[in-house]
């Protein structure tokens, strides 16, 4: 078996003590593991800068998709109309989710290489007042952009508007003041930043905006106020819950604050950005998105303008050479894309970006 480290937005390469936790088989029943899922949502809470008073954090089986079409079919009432902010194809997957729920929704969307507007924002909200929720995706790893979510939050704020974020791919990779900002949903996932592995999504809610959802879910299993009536009580889940994805993200947990919390991580994925895009320049290969818009997990490259390029051919020769990539998602450009987050280090992006060197020169040669 080849082994190799995926440079992907999640699932992403793990530690070996985070996988070793899952050895162990847990009851969902016990005690131990109850108190177990209690402690994970008292951590989630401190990384989004949040009080138990104001916010909650509810675990949902499934991946972070599930996650996201929980809240978007829990909160968002028959009466209620979603506007969804769209510049890539996890906002659009949101579309996807309310046309297939029957929920009543409006569209601003922009390009892949453009952050959404404000002002823009803004004058959609007076221009339609029916709008009740605003949804919008903060690190859109179709391309690697990192939204303005701050600049969004505030105007949807200032309208009185419920404000849903997807951060999947960035919560804890990147630091969220989701109450300083004024964040009532926020996605994300334990495959993700926080280095656990595929299994639940977690949602940080603001408790007053939670309890108002009751009763809306159109979904059973989906039901996020449901979920979390019952895990609230003393950390049960609802149904069967992934019991080793829950030992590994503690785990995982702890090793985000002995590596020095969110700002350190946030350095290294960082980091690893700024080095793999300096080294891929040298080579001749541009980046996607422009500095100002870059998000630290994932970054878009156009292929190299050689006739004979075959991404295929250029994933197989890195993959036996210890590392895998992601395709490109870009529908206007052909592109491939590099995660630059798990654990991956320095070292990883030096040693990747010799392999893609050898690789371009032996493809001139021939």
């Amino acid at each position: 078996m080849i082994h190799y480290k995926l440079l992907t937005p999640g699932p992403l390469t793990t530690s070996h003590s985070v996988k070793k936790e899952m050895l162990v088989d847990h009851c969902t029943w016990d005690d131990d593991y109850k108190q177990i899922t209690q402690k994970i949502r008292k951590e989630l809470l401190k990384l989004a800068h949040v009080s138990e008073e104001e916010y909650t954090a509810v675990l949902m089986q499934g991946s972070g998709s599930f996650g996201v079409e929980s809240v978007l079919t829990s909160v968002i009432g028959q009466n209620d109309k979603l506007l969804i902010i769209v510049n890539g194809a996890y906002g659009e997957r949101m579309i996807s989710i309310c046309q297939h729920a029957k929920i009543n929704y409006t569209v601003y969307q922009e390009v892949y290489d453009q952050v959404p507007s404000a002002e823009k924002t803004a004058e959609i909200l007076a221009e339609d007042p029916a709008i009740t929720h605003v949804a919008m995706v903060h690190s859109e790893t179709t391309s690697g952009i990192l939204n303005d979510i701050a600049s969004i939050t505030k105007e949807v704020k200032a309208a009185g508007k419920t404000m849903i974020v997807d951060a999947m791919s960035s919560f804890a990779g990147v630091d969220i003041e989701v109450g300083g900002l004024g964040i009532d949903f926020l996605i994300s996932s334990a495959n993700k930043c926080i280095q656990g592995v595929p299994g639940f999504s977690f949602i940080i809610c603001n408790r007053k905006k939670l309890m108002e959802s009751e009763g809306k879910a159109r979904s059973l299993s989906l039901d996020l106020y449901d979920q979390w009536k019952t895990m609230e009580k003393d950390g049960k889940w609802r149904f069967t819950s992934p019991t080793h994805t829950v030992l590994a993200f503690a785990k995982a947990l702890e090793e985000l604050e002995e590596e020095g919390g969110i700002p350190a991580r946030s350095k290294r994925y960082y980091d690893n950005n700024h080095l793999l895009i300096q080294k891929m320049k040298e080579m001749g290969i541009r980046s996607y998105i422009g500095g100002e818009y870059q998000g630290p997990i994932i970054t878009t490259f156009f292929y190299p303008e050689q006739s004979s390029f075959s991404f295929p051919e250029m994933y197989e020769y890195v993959k036996s050479r210890g590392y895998a990539i992601y395709p490109g998602k870009v529908t206007d450009a052909d592109t491939f894309r590099i995660g630059n987050i798990g654990e991956i280090y320095k070292e990883d992006i030096e040693k990747l970006c010799e392999i893609f060197k050898e690789f371009f020169e032996s493809r001139k040669a021939e």
